[in-house]
């Protein structure tokens, strides 16, 4: 069964909620989202590989027509994968909502965020994943002197995700060096299963 859903004009994380409703309600083998921003496109595509659907995205201007399908033997999961979820190890999560710590002194405050994401390996593999929220993206983008460090962060196993909402309300989507672009259903879906969740 394959069904076309027009998500044009809605902002995530609409259209991967209403993917997803659609492929729970009627079983669909093959999907195909319209959407009309970067974020939107990312987010949906990620969600279709995670539901084991094969994805091509076509872009016709400013549209993109995300198709998802999969054969009979394809495997769906959540969107939260069962290799996620999977071992014993602590996982603790952390919200960076702002690119600088604490109030007042700004340059201190850039500093102290330095600090803070150079200190953070130090948690070891319990360090799950960081998520990246309203000024927090600016961290994660072309000229950010995070970037580095947030790197090396990665590379040793830990989940960087960054707000594709956040992104594009700063103009600032293109310019992403580093994390994957994720919307709030999988930022939500991520607390439920943290044990410790620290707001920065």
């Amino acid at each position: 069964m394959s069904m076309e859903l027009d998500c044009r004009g809605l902002a995530c994380p609409a259209p991967v909620l209403k993917a997803k409703e659609t492929i729970e309600a009627k079983g669909l083998s093959e999907i195909t989202v319209l959407v009309d921003n970067k974020a939107a496109k990312e987010n949906v595509s990620r969600f279709l590989g995670s539901q084991g659907f094969q994805v091509v995205v076509e872009e016709d201007g400013n549209e993109f027509r995300v198709k998802g399908s999969k054969g009979s033997e394809g495997e769906t999961c959540q969107v939260m994968s069962a290799a996620e979820l999977a071992g014993e190890k602590k996982r603790i999560m952390v919200m960076v909502t702002t690119d600088r710590v604490g109030h007042g002194d700004q340059e201190l405050g850039r500093k102290l965020m330095m600090s803070f994401l150079s200190t953070l390996p130090e948690m070891g593999g319990e360090l799950w994943r960081i998520v990246f929220l309203n000024n927090g993206v600016k961290l994660t983008v072309r000229g950010s002197e995070a970037l580095d460090i947030l790197k090396d962060i990665e590379a040793k196993g830990t989940q960087l995700m960054v707000c594709g909402t956040c992104l594009t309300h700063f103009g600032l989507l293109d310019q992403k060096e580093v994390g994957e672009t994720t919307n709030m259903l999988d930022i939500v879906t991520s607390m439920q299963v943290a044990d410790t969740i620290i707001n920065i």
